[in-house]
């Protein structure tokens, strides 16, 4: 199995900076895709202009008590983003945008830039997949055992044409890390955590953890039989 997984022709236009968008609750996760909806006028200048560009925006969470300075550009985000690039667009009449972003790579926020645009932009170091020449893990073991669970857990997964696209591809373990993690629907502060873990084995670690509480959860609630059926009337 390959450990690399390459976007460069996804990535060559990127010149070191892309404009934020940061909200507090979406996560985007490399090689996943994410619907956005923008009707913020200025998110949707963002968006007028990353396509009349290289059609990068880098996807930031907002951290904690960011309602106060939501509409300034001074709310908190977490420092760990993901690059992503505008794959399908569809502009509305009234100037709104329909998107699918699709996910590219991890990044750090190493400086926000000043500008007279309504929206943040900063400069990134892009964050590519870590893998410790110290293996501690067999890591087509981690793979399988994690592919299993997802699928027990989430027997829709077999269904999905895209994983079965990817997992066609012979796609290494970090990038199986975040298609899976992308589709168990995690809480956003988990899932910002699995973003933040540069190093592959540490995030299928994280990964195989959740995957064993939601199957935990699952077996407890068959066992117990709650919460009970509804009845139709």
């Amino acid at each position: 199995m390959s450990d690399s997984f390459e976007l460069q022709d996804d990535l060559k236009l990127f010149t070191g900076q892309a404009p934020l968008f940061p909200l507090p609750n979406a996560v985007l996760f490399p090689h996943a895709w994410l619907p956005l909806h923008i009707f913020e006028s200025r998110y949707r200048q963002m968006v007028a202009n990353a396509l009349d560009d290289d059609r990068l925006i880098a996807m930031a969470l907002l951290r904690p008590h960011w309602e106060p300075t939501y509409d300034s550009k001074f709310a908190e985000i977490h420092p760990v983003v993901c690059l992503g690039r505008i794959a399908v667009e569809e502009k509305l009449p009234d100037g709104r945008f329909n998107l699918a972003l699709r996910g590219l790579c991890r990044a750090r926020v190493d400086t926000e830039l000043d500008n007279d645009l309504p929206y943040r932009t900063a400069a990134l170091t892009l964050l590519p997949d870590h893998y410790s020449p110290f293996v501690n893990i067999d890591r087509r073991h981690r793979y399988r055992e994690l592919l299993t669970g997802a699928m027990e857990i989430l027997p829709e997964l077999q269904s999905d044409p895209l994983l079965h696209q990817l997992l066609e591809a012979d796609i290494p373990l970090g990038v199986l890390c975040d298609v899976l993690a992308h589709s168990l629907g995690l809480t956003t502060d988990d899932a910002q955590l699995l973003l933040e873990e540069q190093d592959v084995d540490r995030r299928s670690d994280l990964l195989l953890h959740h995957l064993r509480q939601r199957r935990r959860r699952q077996k407890f609630a068959a066992k117990s039989g709650f919460p009970p059926a509804f009845s139709v009337n």
